[in-house]
């Protein structure tokens, strides 16, 4: 198999709040479809994301307030890697948009600087830019 591209497709409560709430981490609505909408994509450059609300997988968002660490949460959401240029710009913009931050913006040990972003319905964002070895 070659593929060509692959987008992930997020189960929503809510496809017109979703909306919003990509639209305040930076990405922008892309369409939708039905009247109201029940499906639809947004996009950050060439990638897209499909919401479709209340189907296509699973979601829940636990109590927990950290998705790492030893009390890591149990959300049933997705979970995605988002590959960023700078990710303590977007951390600002996620606080300035109060946007719930579940891991802050850290060095870690696999070369990466990264924090998590959890979606109201459980889905967690790893926004993540790659670290430049020393020599």
């Amino acid at each position: 198999m070659l593929a060509h591209r692959i987008t992930p497709i997020l189960n929503v409560s809510n496809i017109v709040e979703s909306f919003e709430w990509f639209e305040r981490l930076g990405w922008k609505k892309g369409w939708d479809w039905g009247d109201p909408p029940t499906f639809g994509g947004v996009c950050s450059g060439p990638c897209e994301i499909f919401l479709c609300q209340d189907g296509q997988g699973g979601r829940g968002k636990s109590d927990i307030p950290v998705t790492f660490g030893e009390e890591a949460a149990d959300d049933k959401g997705v979970w995605m890697s988002v590959w960023v240029d700078d990710v303590d710009a977007i951390h600002r913009r996620c606080l300035e948009q109060g946007i719930e931050i579940t891991w802050p913006p850290t060095d870690e040990p696999w070369g990466v600087r990264e924090m998590h972003v959890r979606h109201p319905d459980g889905h967690v964002f790893r926004i993540s830019q790659g670290l430049e070895e020393e020599e």
